[in-house]
């Protein structure tokens, strides 16, 4: 196998999560090779540079192996290097912090209603997008 189609391996190396999200990424230009947006029909090689802006972030792989069939995490790291620069690891990773910590309520407040949960998750979204914390 010389060649795979982009969507596919991003699938599977599990950069993406689904090879729907692999294919609209590559339709919408989120997905380079050579600084060129890509199809998802593209047929990728070994040691190509692999342009990817997922969730705001610049990330970039080399192809080292190629799969057409989705595999576990430990054996679809050895198919791509992750050559992201570090400063956008460093801002990924502070993103994923934040999004992973848990978030307080007062001690007897119970679940968030309906409403309040749509005004949180507004409000998430209005930061996130932002790219950083709202100042008061």
């Amino acid at each position: 196998m010389d060649k795979v189609r982009i969507d596919k391996w991003l699938w599977s190396v599990r950069i993406f999560k689904s090879r729907t999200i692999a294919t609209d990424a590559c339709k919408s230009g989120k997905i380079k090779i050579k600084g060129v947006n890509v199809k998802p029909s593209y047929l990728v090689e070994r040691e190509e540079l692999v342009e990817v802006r997922k969730n705001g972030f610049d990330l970039q792989f080399k192809v080292i192996d190629l799969i057409q069939k989705r595999v576990s995490a430990p054996l679809a790291q050895q198919c791509y290097e992750d050559l992201t620069p570090a400063e956008e690891l460093n801002k990924y990773q502070d993103w994923f912090v934040g999004k992973a910590a848990a978030e307080k309520r007062e001690k007897g407040a119970g679940r968030p209603t309906k409403k309040e949960r749509r005004s949180i998750d507004e409000f998430k979204w209005t930061r996130d997008k932002e790219g950083g914390e709202i100042e008061e």
